[in-house]
């Protein structure tokens, strides 16, 4: 996402470089190809005249520090300017009553149903909510049977009632049975269709009078642009809804609808869709998202997933292992498992600043650490534990086992023992401060 964004927006600031004030003229140059860059990602015209004029105007007159080039100023200034595009600040659910009520809305195809598992996922993983959900696509017989399969696989509670065609009935029932159950928060599937309708407008309609929601979150594909946001404003008009998710964020989307929609609807965006797992959603925070879009990474987006996989008794578990040059194949091989929780491998390295630019034509396979995976299994529980242990004789039989070779085994017990090193290392106050007085000279 964004990619092509990120890389013309680059080359705009270049027509800066080596430029030593910030004047009207090559501020409009740079504009101009800005413009240009922000129309090629389908954000809508209006909103890209606007947001361009009102870049050059807050970056003409500044004062330009001796320690900061004129394109690190502009970055600052489009930095700040796109955050305030893109909502300001992060937009949280409102939790009220008992239970709160979340009503899901948006078209066939948006990825409506799949949002709704991951949304009852991540307030049961994260905010310790127990939520109940409704299946109220009465049209879509499939629908029920995939909320039904998500609910089993995340194991939260789903109503549907498959004898029932009134999802007005359906909704007010699983609201019902929620008080009864201590459920919450309720979150009602709706029915899309394959484009916007009166009859589907009316309908959810009457389900937003009879339920009166906390919160209507509508679902829109992200790759489908400026009719995303037409598509936002048409239902907004109609429901007033509260926020917006954006789904499909890691297809080859141009952006446009994230830069857009709020400036056309003003409503927030609250959460993005970033994969099929259903832990692959993020709270939508409109400041890391501008650091991204410019190349800057978004550090602290990485260390909030880390710290979502990574269990605190454990840590400190394997932190005394460390210190005590015990770190094993076992603990490696668990930490592989936590870093594939947390997204595919490219994604994880454009959060970390210069790697996105860096990473941008290299292909990332998901599947890199099969290998390494297949390499550990092969070992018998004393050479796990045991790393020590693994002489040639047991090599050979490894790569064999794992359907490698010995020059890839050989590879992955070296960068174990370098690895084993570092750690014991950063584990050592002494050794720490010694490493840090090297530093400037090194």
């Amino acid at each position: 996402m964004f990619e092509n964004l990120s890389d013309k927006l680059d080359r705009a600031f270049k027509v800066l470089k080596g430029q030593g004030t910030i004047t009207e003229i090559n501020v409009a140059e740079t504009m101009k190809e800005i413009r240009k860059a922000l129309l090629d990602a389908d954000v809508n015209y209006k909103t890209a005249k606007t947001f361009t004029d009102d870049v050059k105007q807050k970056a003409i007159g500044q004062n330009v520090l001796t320690a900061i080039s004129p394109g690190q100023l502009l970055t600052k200034v489009m930095n700040d300017e796109l955050t305030q595009l893109m909502g300001g600040s992060t937009a949280e659910l409102t939790f009220a009553g008992s239970p709160t009520v979340i009503l899901i809305g948006g078209l066939n195809g948006a990825g409506k149903t799949t949002f709704t598992g991951k949304l009852a996922n991540y307030l049961k993983t994260q905010k310790g909510k127990k939520p109940l959900l409704v299946a109220g696509d009465v049209y879509r017989p499939a629908a029920i049977e995939q909320l039904k399969v998500l609910g089993e696989q995340i194991g939260v509670p789903v109503y549907a009632n498959m004898e029932s065609k009134d999802p007005v009935a359906i909704a007010r029932e699983g609201v019902a049975l929620a008080k009864q159950n201590g459920n919450n928060v309720v979150i009602v599937d709706t029915a899309g269709r394959l484009s916007i309708d009166e009859a589907m407008m009316v309908e959810i309609e009457q389900v937003k009078a009879a339920l009166n929601p906390h919160e209507i979150l509508f679902v829109v594909d992200a790759m489908t642009g400026q009719d995303a946001v037409n598509t936002a404003k048409v239902f907004n008009d109609r429901l007033d809804f509260t926020g917006v998710v954006l789904t499909k964020l890691d297809g080859d989307t141009r952006g446009g609808a994230a830069l857009s929609i709020k400036s056309v609807v003003n409503k927030p965006i609250k959460f993005v869709g970033t994969g099929e797992k259903m832990e692959a959603l993020d709270v939508f925070h409109p400041d890391r998202m501008a650091s991204r879009i410019l190349g800057m990474g978004d550090v602290i987006s990485l260390v909030e997933r880390a710290q979502q996989q990574f269990d605190e008794k454990e840590a400190a578990e394997l932190q005394k292992k460390i210190r005590k040059n015990k770190f094993d194949f076992n603990d490696f091989f668990g930490q592989i498992q936590q870093i594939k929780k947390m997204g595919n491998m490219k994604d994880l390295m454009g959060m970390i600043p210069g790697v996105g630019k860096a990473m941008k034509d290299v292909e990332v396979d998901d599947n890199a650490f099969k290998s390494i995976e297949a390499i550990i299994q092969s070992m018998t529980p004393y050479e796990k534990s045991n790393p020590d242990s693994i002489n040639q004789s047991r090599r050979n039989r490894i790569a064999k086992g794992s359907g490698t070779n010995l020059t890839e085994v050989n590879r992955l017990i070296k960068q174990f023992d370098d690895m084993r090193k570092v750690m014991k290392q950063m584990s050592n106050p002494a050794a720490m401060a010694s490493m840090m007085k090297r530093m400037p000279k090194m």
